[in-house]
């Protein structure tokens, strides 16, 4: 079981894991649904040989975070994402971090960004195409083919399953998303770990519902949600990575992104790589950042 360390933000006792604690630069790694803060271990230990202190979170409603209080909202949507990032780098004292994210965490350091300019020296967004997260964008016949869970876990039905067996439910998707054979079963458990805590069905529910208008925002979030739709310009230097065999955010989903950044733009699809490149193809990523952020 990995050691976390905790950080309290003004809503979450938020669990992070800690590579190289002294070294000179920051990398944070966001992980996805359904995924946790392990499935980067390999990606994280390249990058402290390299000298950067890293850390990654655990995303709200994946344990051991923690909501400090029983009546805030289990919220999902993306704002809340991005905010709970600001807030997780202030309460470290962290200053112009690398922000890599994968999936969930991709659209939390891009949402991160774009409430705030200058909070990142670089941005890695990881099986995600920006600009993805408005819900009247339009979608390929094949897209909605691929989010059928999307529209499932927003019926009374798709919830009850996803209440019956968490792991079963995203099992499933582990073994849909990427080609056959990419994860061993320890693999699997190791991060489902994170799905048995108290708040991460409704977090997960209430991230999809939200998503594409099915569900209110949370209050607190509605000016974020503002200033993030339509999606903000970004100035940070950023770098997409994307599996060329992503079975479910397609690799044409964020090709032609050029327009949203002001910044230097690289964009790489890993060939024959599915919808989890940090498991799949570690070294390729973690080469694939280093060179992105190095060149500056």
């Amino acid at each position: 079981m990995p050691t976390y360390a905790h950080a309290t933000t003004a809503s979450l006792d938020i669990a992070y894991l800690e590579w190289n604690p002294r070294g000179t630069r920051v990398a944070m790694l966001l992980h996805g649904w359904p995924d946790s803060p392990v499935g980067w271990a390999h990606v994280a230990a390249a990058l402290a040989e390299r000298g950067y202190r890293v850390l990654a979170p655990a995303l709200r409603g994946f344990a051991p975070t923690r909501f400090r209080d029983a009546s805030t909202p289990r919220s999902g949507q993306l704002a809340a994402l991005g905010r709970d990032l600001l807030e997780f780098v202030d309460v470290l004292g962290v200053e112009r971090p690398v922000l890599v994210g994968h999936d969930w965490g991709a659209r939390a350091v891009a949402n991160a960004c774009g409430l705030r300019d200058g909070v990142a020296s670089h941005l890695v967004m990881v099986s995600v195409g920006y600009g993805t997260n408005d819900p009247g964008q339009p979608l390929s016949l094949q897209q909605a083919r691929n989010y059928w869970y999307h529209w499932f876990m927003a019926t009374p039905r798709g919830e009850q399953a996803l209440r019956d067996d968490r792991r079963a439910f995203a099992r499933l998707m582990w073994d849909t998303w990427s080609p056959p054979g990419w994860y061993r079963d320890s693999d699997f458990d190791a991060a489902a770990a994170a799905f048995d805590g108290p708040d991460w069905i409704d977090v997960v529910l209430h991230s999809y519902r939200h998503r594409w208008g099915f569900a209110p925002g949370a209050p607190a979030y509605a000016d974020d949600d503002a200033r993030l739709n339509p999606s903000p310009v970004l100035s940070v230097p950023t770098l997409v990575l994307h599996g060329g065999a992503d079975a479910v955010n397609h690799p044409d989903s964020s090709a032609g992104r050029e327009r949203y950044f002001a910044g230097r733009y690289a964009r790489q699809v890993l060939d024959g790589v599915g919808h989890f490149p940090q498991h799949e193809a570690s070294a390729a990523v973690a080469d694939a950042i280093l060179g992105f952020c190095e060149r500056d």
